[in-house]
């Protein structure tokens, strides 16, 4: 085995967290993919019905993600019809979303394969590594990441 190919090559913590996000984006996509989800579309899904009709840029804020690739998320979901977005009452410039009762049942199947994922990955990682991998990652999202303006050049 070559350094490129053993796990933690990497001291950049860019690299190492990029490479296991796709391992483990790839793990739950195929444990979705009977349900025609992605799992950037299930957790979006989900997203949007534990927000009780969000604001986009509340959606977007919980995600870190910016509107524009909300909205790109989000497009294959309006035209399925799992998702609606409209005006909010008081502010109309201010998009809101809903999951459409056909949405809440793509997610009710959804939930059930990711339950599987869920638990299988559990298994191999113990729940309590896990659990503790969850906080982790939490902690880093919450990170205060922003770089210093630089420096104007003499």
């Amino acid at each position: 085995m070559t350094d490129v190919q053993q796990p933690g090559f990497s001291q950049c913590n860019n690299a190492t967290l990029r490479r296991t996000a796709r391992r483990l984006g790839r793990f739950y996509d195929d444990a979705l993919a009977p349900s025609g989800l992605k799992g950037t579309q299930f957790g979006l899904l989900f997203q949007i019905s534990v927000g009780g009709e969000p604001a986009m840029g509340a959606i977007a804020e919980a995600l870190i993600m910016d509107l524009s690739a909300l909205g790109h998320t989000l497009k294959p979901l309006v035209r399925d019809g799992y998702v609606e977005t409209f005006p909010d009452k008081v502010d109309r410039r201010v998009k809101r979303v809903r999951l459409t009762p056909t949405g809440q049942a793509k997610l009710d199947e959804a939930i059930k394969l990711w339950s599987v994922a869920q638990r299988q990955f559990e298994a191999m990682m113990g729940a309590e590594q896990a659990a503790k991998l969850r906080a982790t990652l939490d902690e880093v999202a919450a990170l205060n990441l922003e770089l210093p303006a630089a420096a104007p050049s003499s």
